[in-house]
């Protein structure tokens, strides 16, 4: 933990607004795609990335409510912390981090998904008195009620592998840090399916996207142009 705050504290300006920008983009991405699948038509080729055999096989544990929900303070920590990296890797991770999210757009707006979460049953489990039964109300009213949407890519996992990814090669970011992350994207990833959030491709989705993205950008680096042609000699932003 002490380790952390140090980081956080060596964010600079453009760390802190690029955090921000980071998680609005994402947040924009994942509210517009629906709403122009709605508004075009679209919506009415919505599927179910249901596979039967295993997501039918995966119950409701409650407790992973508290996963999900942290998740998004997980989310804003580790972007601070990606944002005290070289330029040249921060960069890079920027270019792949709005691709994904662009892809996921797509997915939303032009290959809708849902999940009808009357016919899993998971309304009537969640009727009972409890601080877990009114946080899974909670998630589900914001999301539809009784019809989940914008399940693949599951943003929870893609945007989870990124705040892995972005420091997975940085030397001076400790093992423990790293760790921490990678355990926490397992977590995440898993509270999505144990909360009926979503399926279990919705998962591979998410994963694979940001994996492939940020591999891809990686490999053409244009954070070393970048750098070398608009901010030469400085480490970091």
């Amino acid at each position: 933990m002490k380790k952390v705050v140090e980081l956080i504290k060596k964010v600079s300006p453009v760390g802190w607004f690029m955090t921000v920008f980071l998680y609005g983009f994402e947040c924009l991405m994942f509210l517009l795609g629906p709403e122009l699948s709605m508004r075009t038509g679209t919506d009415s080729w919505e599927i179910a990335p249901k596979i039967p055999f295993i997501d039918d096989n995966i119950p409701l544990v409650k407790v992973f409510i508290i996963i999900y929900v942290a998740s998004y303070a997980f989310w804003a920590v580790y972007l601070l912390i990606i944002s005290t990296t070289d330029s040249r890797n921060y960069i890079n991770f920027i270019i792949s981090y709005t691709i994904a999210a662009f892809i996921g757009f797509l997915f939303f707006f032009l290959m809708p998904t849902y999940i009808d979460r009357s016919a899993e049953g998971v309304l009537a489990a969640v009727e009972g008195p409890g601080i877990l039964n009114w946080g899974l109300r909670v998630i589900y009213a914001s999301d539809g009620w009784d019809i989940g949407r914008s399940l693949f890519p599951s943003f929870h996992c893609l945007v989870s592998t990124f705040c892995y990814l972005g420091i997975r090669k940085c030397s001076y970011i400790g093992r423990k840090v790293k760790v921490f992350a990678l355990v926490s994207i397992v977590l995440i990833c898993l509270s999505t399916v144990f909360t009926k959030q979503h399926y279990f491709m919705d998962i591979v989705g998410g994963v694979g996207i940001a994996t492939i993205c940020h591999v891809i950008v990686c490999r053409l680096d244009p954070g070393t142009r970048i750098v070398g042609k608009y901010l030469p000699g400085q480490d970091r932003l």
